[in-house]
């Protein structure tokens, strides 16, 4: 019989000593295995849990909300979010109107490399947005993210290295198994109608493609917002705005071949 995973998500309201004993005992008796466990926010414990049958999460459910020590607060068949959380010790965070926008500070740069990867991870399209301004570490973790993942990228148009602008790829670059990376501030100042045309051909490869600066991509495409699967925000701190007035600047694309974007 397959065995099924569980997310089990609990606040600790007695933080007495053997507490945690306990709730793995009584796992041991209903014969469910705990795969992983580890704080995820303050006073709460998330576990990943394996069972045979539906039944033993059933009677687990039972019995611990009968327990004045620790209040459930999640058991159910786990997300990505579940996963991290357990992974990392914190939670991604959504914003609050609009929930495939999700984000991200420098210090939680190994929670967005693992985010990242595993949704590189499923197959067929996924279009994935990536707000941030410069040298926050955007370019990279997309990177990290597809070495993570055991997939090959692409540069469509980057200023990782320098300007990049393809017209065409290779015949193996074509592949559901590369990831496409796309720089909007790039493609807008330097690119041509060949470009443009690479890239619609892209847009409509079952493969993830991931579009940094999406807000500026879209004044040049006939995509909007409502196209990508999730937008990242990637910020130095909590408080820094995204903004991008300084593309409007003439000489943002310098003669040296560098931008301030880079």
């Amino acid at each position: 019989m397959k065995k099924t995973e569980w997310y089990l998500e609990y606040e600790i309201i007695i933080n007495r000593p053997g507490l945690l004993g306990d709730i793995s005992s009584l796992m041991g008796m209903l014969s469910i295995n705990i795969i992983t466990i580890n704080g995820v926010e303050d006073s709460r414990r998330g576990m990943l849990l394996l069972s045979k049958e539906d039944e033993q999460i059933t009677r687990l459910s039972s019995v611990l909300a009968t327990m004045d020590t620790i209040h459930v607060k999640k058991l159910r068949k786990p997300k990505l979010r579940d996963k991290l959380a357990v992974r990392h010790g914190r939670y991604i965070h959504r914003d609050a109107d609009d929930h495939k926008t999700v984000r991200f500070v420098r210090d939680e740069l190994g929670l967005l490399v693992d985010f990242m990867a595993e949704l590189y991870k499923t197959q067929g399209h996924k279009l994935i947005g990536v707000r941030g301004m410069p040298r926050v570490g955007k370019t990279e973790s997309i990177v990290a993210a597809s070495v993570s993942a055991n997939k090959r990228w692409v540069f469509v148009s980057s200023t990782l290295l320098k300007q990049t602008v393809r017209n065409e790829l290779i015949e193996g670059e074509y592949s559901q198994n590369h990831i496409y990376i796309i720089d909007g501030v790039v493609s807008k100042r330097r690119a041509n109608d060949v470009h443009w045309q690479l890239i619609r051909e892209i847009m409509q490869l079952p493969a993830v493609k991931v579009v940094e600066h999406p807000d500026v991509f879209i004044q040049t495409t006939e995509y909007e917002l409502e196209d990508f699967d999730y937008i990242i925000e990637l910020r130095s701190n909590e408080d820094e705005k995204i903004t991008y007035e300084a593309i409007e600047q003439p000489n943002i694309i310098q003669d040296n071949g560098f931008s301030m974007f880079d």
